[in-house]
């Protein structure tokens, strides 16, 4: 669950006059904290529930006191059940954020409900939260719907924003892209990253609206611009393929590492290519097995591969058949048709591993199913040096390799058997 924000303390809160009251909520917005304090104390002491809100503030933000978030829920509470919305929000927070109290989220919804059905909007939006996470009540994407609706319709942006994902889920709703295409716009106009985002993966994809590259471009880039790490890295492919902009290296690369330094392993994944093929940048094999390593380090399969394939031929690193052969096995592992020929390359040759010819097959047999490598031919030249029970072994192997995760394995105890 996302963390929540506390409700600030702002002058139009303040809809009863009292005397000390409108003096301490002026000296706090003023940055007067030793002034505030002084006002609003006797006040808490004489049961004002609005001052003691105040002073929960306080605490929580360490304004004038020392931070003590059990002093903030203290007095939190004793404006929360004289009924003070804000501070019925508040109070749903330090337990949601377990702030003070121990983590609490049956707690935390309890208060947000009181808060909520005063119409307090930010508390509307975190019960939409809450039951869509099922923290605290079993999750009910309908009562999220409706929570976030409510705030949504007071101009809450992360509840615009989460209505429509829920419609473009078809989460507690009919699946619905226009109204999904509505809800993101309005939240992306007020700034929201990742409606920005949505709504440009909606352009892309055509659902609500026409397809619409220029559209896609312009909301993925307002996005990126926040930093949100998927539309940087969505922006680089768009620049990258000329869509809905001129072709554009140069600004691919640079969209692409915003991506990767956040840790994106598909941006990291392309950036390694350009630096590999020098586009947009000078050749680099070093730096394409830097982004390389990082991405496969992430489990990216093809950055395994492609790693793999920078140690068999020493590019950018010193050759290294073995760490050709565990990066290959990492892809292989995961399905990757050419990962697998690759790794039967490897045992054919007798490079990083002993020759093996029954288990080169198996893996270019394996291979074989994707066309657009050359595991069938490769399967061909296998079977030309091998007998009939070996081509059997390796159709046996070949099986075995198929079964889910069960590559290495299946390797090991035929290597282990044919000693």
């Amino acid at each position: 669950m996302k963390k929540l924000i506390l409700a600030p303390l702002l002058a139009s809160f303040i809809s009863v006059a009292h005397a000390g009251l409108d003096e301490g909520v002026a000296a706090y917005n003023a940055g007067n904290y030793e002034l505030a304090l002084k006002e609003f104390r006797p006040l808490t002491e004489q049961g004002n529930a609005r001052a003691q809100y105040s002073l929960g503030l306080m605490y929580s933000d360490g304004k004038g006191v020392p931070q003590d978030y059990a002093q903030a829920v203290s007095w939190f509470r004793k404006a929360a059940e004289q009924g003070i919305a804000r501070a019925q929000y508040n109070l749903g927070v330090m337990y949601s954020d377990g702030q003070g109290v121990p983590q609490d989220y049956a707690q935390a919804m309890s208060w947000f409900r009181k808060a909520a059905e005063q119409g307090e909007a930010r508390a509307q939006y975190n019960l939409g939260l809450m039951y869509s996470d099922g923290q605290g009540v079993p999750q009910d994407y309908a009562q999220a719907v409706s929570w976030f609706r409510k705030a949504a319709e007071q101009g809450i942006a992360r509840a615009q924003y989460n209505l429509g994902v829920m419609y473009s889920d078809g989460q507690g709703v009919p699946q619905d892209y226009a109204q999904a295409m509505s809800w993101f716009r309005k939240a992306a106009e007020q700034g929201n990253a990742l409606a920005q985002y949505n709504l440009g993966v909606m352009y892309e994809k055509g659902r609500g609206v026409p397809q619409d590259y220029a559209q896609v471009v312009n909301w993925f880039r307002k996005a990126a611009e926040q930093g949100n790490a998927r539309a940087q890295y969505n922006l680089g492919v768009m620049y990258e393929n000329g869509r809905g902009v001129p072709q554009d290296y140069a600004q691919a690369v640079n969209w692409f590492r915003k991506a990767a330094e956040q840790g994106m392993a598909q941006a990291q994944y392309n950036l390694g290519g350009i630096y590999q093929n020098g586009r947009g940048v000078p050749q680099d094999y070093a730096q394409a097995v830097g982004w390389y390593r990082k991405a496969a380090e992430q489990g990216i399969a093809l950055a395994q591969n492609n790693l793999g394939r920078m140690y068999e031929n020493g590019h950018g690193v010193p050759q290294d058949y073995a760490q050709a052969v565990d990066w290959y096995r990492k892809a292989a592992e995961q399905g990757i048709a050419l990962a697998q020929n690759n790794l039967g390359l490897m045992y054919a040759k007798g490079q990083g591993v002993p020759q093996n010819v029954v288990v080169a097959y198996a893996l270019f047999n394996l291979a074989s199913v994707d066309a657009t490598t050359k595991g069938a031919a490769n399967t061909e030249v296998a079977i030309s040096k091998m007998t009939p029970k070996q081509v059997e072994a390796g159709q046996r192997l070949s099986s075995e390799m198929a079964k889910p995760n069960n590559l290495s394995k299946a390797i090991a105890t035929h290597l282990t058997k044919s000693k």
